[in-house]
């Protein structure tokens, strides 16, 4: 696959970034634990290399890229190969779910939210977070889409195109967090702020009924 591509051939410096972008993912992380609901048994949808998945007490990860897998398995979670749109599990099978940045990379994102519902029990809740495209940072990503590893496959969304998708899929209750504030990565200014508008790294927690 394409999107994947990227992910299983440069996987090392996908870890690289981190590392070197450390103050930008603890307040990626800091914005998730706002909203981070008491649960039993969670899953990332894309967990990557478990950057997220890990910290946040997840055990359980959906993904398709078998090198982000690796990695993954290696900080202690069972990796599930799989894909949003169509989730390898029962209905209602677990009670909260997360999302961060997979929605830019997934074919059918509406498919991919419905799926999520499905496989939450009711009361359950879910986190998606991700860049949004009308933000300064946003939108410098957007012009330079091109020219990255692993953004050229990607498809940016706004923090309002997120939430109507998020309705359509059936959640509700949704709150919003933000955080990343500035155009270029290294002058972002972090703290995390209610709503959305301003901040590149926009987290929805919304629930099912």
């Amino acid at each position: 696959m394409a999107k994947t591509k990227p992910f299983d051939e440069f996987s090392k410096k996908y870890e690289e970034w981190f590392v070197k972008n450390e103050k930008i993912y603890k307040e990626e992380l800091k914005a998730i634990k706002s909203v981070l609901p008491p649960f039993q048994r969670g899953v990332e949808i894309g967990v990557g290399s478990g950057r997220f998945a890990k910290p946040l007490g997840i055990e359980i990860g959906v993904e398709p890229s078998l090198e982000m897998s690796k990695i993954a398995k290696e900080r202690g979670i069972e990796i599930i190969k799989g894909e949003a749109e169509n989730l390898p599990f029962l209905d209602e099978s677990f009670d909260f779910a997360l999302m961060v940045t997979t929605i830019c990379f997934v074919d059918d994102p509406l498919k991919s939210l419905k799926e999520v519902f499905r496989i939450l029990k009711s009361g359950g809740f879910f986190i998606v977070a991700f860049v949004d495209k009308d933000s300064l940072l946003g939108k410098f990503y957007l012009a330079n889409k091109d020219k990255s590893r692993f953004y050229k496959e990607a498809r940016f969304f706004s923090a309002k195109e997120v939430e109507e998708l998020l309705k359509e899929a059936g959640f509700t209750d949704c709150i919003a967090k933000e955080t990343l504030f500035g155009d270029r990565l290294k002058s972002l200014k972090g703290g995390v702020k209610d709503g959305y508008g301003n901040g590149a790294f926009v987290v929805f927690r919304c629930r099912k009924e």
